[in-house]
């Protein structure tokens, strides 16, 4: 696209998406994810209620009257966006790809962590890291990070999520939010996903679209891996076919939902059919119902 188109691009997304965030999701988000710890505050007298292990000694017996520590929580955070970008993403039935939910969805994460202060920062990948950009604040980072999600092209067509999450395990050296963003069509990527969600605060959003789940009775259709190039024609007048596809598929999905539940990772499916706000605020409102 033309420097006119992106910069159109941009501003349509940035106005969307603000609205959102202004509307409801500064506020979920806000909630949802804890900072990188808590820091001290004061020191005040004790009241009747307080917890006696936070009861300062050395200023209780210099006054002779009970003191506590007062701590409050940092609220800072690093938001952290992987974004798959393979060849599979490219695909959509309904109007719109997978890649441009992904695009939408990205930014209207990477504003709410811009209206609360927070940095952001952006892995693009494939079956390997193609463009990282480190996590800073501002809102012109913002649309950066925006710049980048619609003009990026992989280099590479398949998908190895495991290489992408070992890439980012090492580059970051402090706690973030991890949202990985991905239709999840990959090879295995347990063991880095384990260590991820040790050190970080994982939530897993899985893109999908209907055309994966419901295949039509078209009679003869071929089909091509948009990933590896592989190429099958069947026939979806077979009902056994169509079941078998839609199984594989569900299972698929089933498997990828057991991981997220083993390891405590935050998960959502958002389709391409569909609005992904009621989701994505049905997560940040369960993560709020957990930490009260």
């Amino acid at each position: 696209m033309d420097s006119t188109d992106l910069i159109r691009q941009v501003r349509t997304i940035e106005l969307k998406t603000r609205r959102l965030v202004d509307g409801l999701f500064a506020g979920l988000y806000l909630s949802s994810f804890k900072g990188r710890g808590i820091e001290f505050d004061e020191v005040r007298e004790y009241v009747p209620g307080d917890d006696v292990r936070a009861i300062d000694w050395n200023v209780t017996a210099r006054t002779g009257r009970p003191f506590i520590k007062n701590y409050v929580e940092e609220r800072e955070l690093t938001l952290m966006l992987m974004v798959d970008i393979s060849g599979s993403t490219g695909f959509g039935t309904t109007g719109r790809f997978k890649r441009q939910l992904e695009a939408e969805l990205s930014a209207t994460l990477a504003f709410s962590a811009l209206r609360n202060n927070d940095r952001v920062g952006l892995a693009l990948f494939s079956d390997r890291v193609e463009r990282f950009i480190p996590p800073l604040k501002g809102r012109n980072h913002v649309l950066r990070i925006v710049r980048e999600l619609l003009l990026a092209q992989p280099s590479r067509r398949s998908t190895d999520l495991g290489a992408a999450l070992d890439y980012v395990n090492q580059v970051l050296k402090r706690q973030a939010l991890l949202v990985i963003i991905s239709d999840f069509r990959t090879g295995d990527y347990a063991r880095p996903l384990r260590i991820s969600a040790r050190r970080h605060d994982v939530v897993a959003v899985q893109i999908e679209d209907p055309g994966e789940r419901l295949l039509p009775s078209v009679g003869l259709l071929r089909l091509q891996d948009a990933e590896t190039g592989h190429e099958v024609i069947l026939d979806l007048r077979n009902k056994r076919v169509r079941e078998q596809l839609q199984s594989s598929a569900e299972s698929l999905r089933k498997a990828h939902q057991e991981l997220f539940r083993s390891l405590g990772v935050d998960a959502v499916t958002l389709s391409t059919d569909q609005p992904y706000v009621e989701p994505l605020a049905a997560l940040f409102e369960n993560r709020i119902r957990r930490r009260r």
